[in-house]
């Protein structure tokens, strides 16, 4: 399968400022060719197809006095953007037609310079190389100095150079890993070493064997802090030096929160995976959840995130991981004797079976009935819808930052 790896990149002045030249250029073809196709539907004209915009968009846009300064970046990043184009294209109408699954597309848009996100992208055929020194060489860039946080496990096939809101630089290798490697990396657990796993708010998972997980909170930790920075931010005058300096500060801020977010899901999907062979896991309704009183909370967890994560390693390490349906009444049946008791407020933690009279702890009750519903110990719960879903690769994987371990287990 393939991954991607990132890692920090600290370019001088002058690479900054060449960076930023590839940026704008390949924002320029990107533009023009979804301003070529607009224009071709307008006209009722067949779509040019992405020869002809190479030809007239990069190779003779080049001769002219108007589009001269294509030529001073890699003509490799401006062929990406062409692509990239060429796919946003194929996507909008693979969801008009219901073939993409996933919620609707829209058609698209021109980029801005002033987007929080800035991409280009090289890849083999653009003589990019790792030099012995360490540092990534770009065409028509230099040599940029990367902070390795790890060994890459393969020789990569690309590199996509991003520059995020905060103004940080980062490479992003796509890496091709080797399936039997992969599997060998962890040891297999036994067979019985199987789990299901309940995401909440107070605890951020409970495991069926007893163990709750508390919720960092990280977005709540810092949000004194992110609210000065909102306020600091408030109060300078637009277009100002101050203004873009307080900007910057505010989304450092919560790029720290994120990072250490990302950082946290990723210990523990890693943990999880490293001990059991197999997991069960709700299908949980985030888009919905992000809508109520709990919007905030919601977003904080990052559950999706946490999910997509064990689905890429399970892949990539030979686990099962098995989601069971969002309409399964977990929190709402007896463990033991498969009594559903009915809906229950949110403040109530503990309840007696009417039917055992056993005392179930309510998440623990319910990690146990995720693990029954996806077939991995005790009797098949009833009324179980258990959907095995597809397991989608990871597009980031990023490694330890040297965060601080948060997670608290009880």
């Amino acid at each position: 399968m393939q991954l991607r790896y990132s890692f920090r990149l600290y370019p001088t002045r002058g690479e900054q400022a060449a960076l930023g030249r590839a940026f704008g250029c390949a924002r320029v073809v990107y533009n023009d060719a979804v301003r070529a196709r607009r224009t071709a539907y307008e006209h009722k004209l067949p779509f040019p197809k992405i020869g002809a915009l190479s030809r007239i968009l990069i190779t003779e846009a080049k001769k002219t006095p108007e589009r001269a300064w294509l030529g001073e970046v890699s003509a490799v990043v401006l062929q990406q953007s062409l692509r990239d184009a060429e796919s946003a294209y194929s996507n909008f109408f693979a969801s008009l037609k219901g073939e993409r699954k996933g919620p609707r597309l829209g058609e698209p848009s021109f980029k801005s310079r002033k987007d929080t996100r800035q991409a280009i992208r090289f890849t083999a055929n653009a003589r990019w190389k790792l030099t012995d020194a360490g540092h990534l060489l770009l065409p028509k860039i230099g040599e940029v100095k990367v902070r390795w946080s790890r060994t890459l496990p393969a020789v990569p096939s690309s590199v996509t150079v991003i520059k995020d809101s905060a103004e940080w630089y980062f490479a992003s290798f796509v890496i091709g890993t080797d399936p039997e490697t992969d599997q060998a990396r962890f040891e297999t657990p036994g067979p019985d070493a199987k789990i299901g796993i309940d995401l909440g708010l107070t605890h951020f998972a409970i495991l069926s064997n007893g163990m709750k997980i508390d919720s960092p909170r990280f977005l709540r930790r810092a949000e004194k802090k992110l609210k000065k920075a909102q306020r600091e931010l408030d109060r300078k005058q637009k277009g100002s030096r101050n203004r873009a300096e307080a900007r910057l500060k505010l989304a450092r801020a919560h790029a720290a929160v994120a990072d250490a977010r990302r950082e946290f899901h990723h210990q523990l999907s890693t943990k999880l995976i490293r001990e059991n062979q197999a997991i069960g896991v709700e299908d949980l309704a985030v888009r919905a959840l992000a809508r109520t009183r709990m919007a905030k909370s919601v977003h904080d967890a990052g559950w999706s995130q946490f999910v997509t994560m064990l689905e890429y390693k399970a892949q990539r390490y030979g686990r099962t991981l098995i989601k069971i349906g969002r309409f399964v009444p977990t929190s709402q049946t007896c463990h033991v004797c498969d009594r559903i008791d009915g809906p229950k407020p949110l403040h109530i933690r503990t309840w007696t079976c009417p039917g055992c009279r056993t005392v179930h702890d309510r998440d623990i009750n319910s990690a146990i009935n995720v693990k029954k519903a996806a077939g991995l110990g005790g009797h098949s719960l009833r009324s179980a819808d258990k959907t095995t879903a597809p397991v989608v690769a990871q597009r980031s994987e990023t490694g330890s930052h040297g965060l601080p371990d948060v997670a608290r287990v009880a």
